[in-house]
């Protein structure tokens, strides 16, 4: 189970790296056109997208005992959703032998400081700075 979930996590990884990528040699972060960005199932999508980061968020705060590693964690799930999701998923599955069962992953804590969300954190906040409008035409 663990090679399985271990392939579709770097495959998650991998498309919303590279779909995010193509995004944006496409358009501006925040160049959503307001038919869009107003539409309803645009809004019905970013809602279950969002309340889904949310949920996985409970999962890694019961998981992460410093609060600062929660805060780190939450930002970067917010800002790069999935790309943030995968990754704390994978650094779970390597950190542990392949025949572990998945029943001792899952409950398992972090204490201390997580270098790993406070990058992915910081990365976000780079990524959504670039990507805001600087009101030049």
């Amino acid at each position: 189970m663990i090679w399985f979930l271990r392939g579709l996590f770097l495959l998650i990884l991998a498309f919303m790296v590279g779909i995010t990528t193509w995004a944006s040699l496409q358009c501006p972060l925040f160049g959503v056109p307001p038919a869009v960005a107003t539409h309803p199932w645009f809004l019905a999508t970013m809602g279950d997208a969002y309340w889904g980061f949310v949920t996985f968020f409970v999962w890694v705060a019961y998981k992460q005992v410093a609060w600062p590693a929660k805060t780190i964690w939450l930002i970067a799930i917010i800002l790069l959703g999935n790309i943030a999701m995968s990754a704390y998923c994978l650094r779970e599955l390597f950190s542990v032998p392949a025949r572990t069962p998945l029943a001792d992953i899952l409950p398992r804590r972090r204490p201390g400081f997580d270098w790993l969300g406070a990058g992915l954190a910081a990365l976000g906040v780079a990524v959504t700075w670039a990507g805001m409008p600087t009101g030049h035409s």
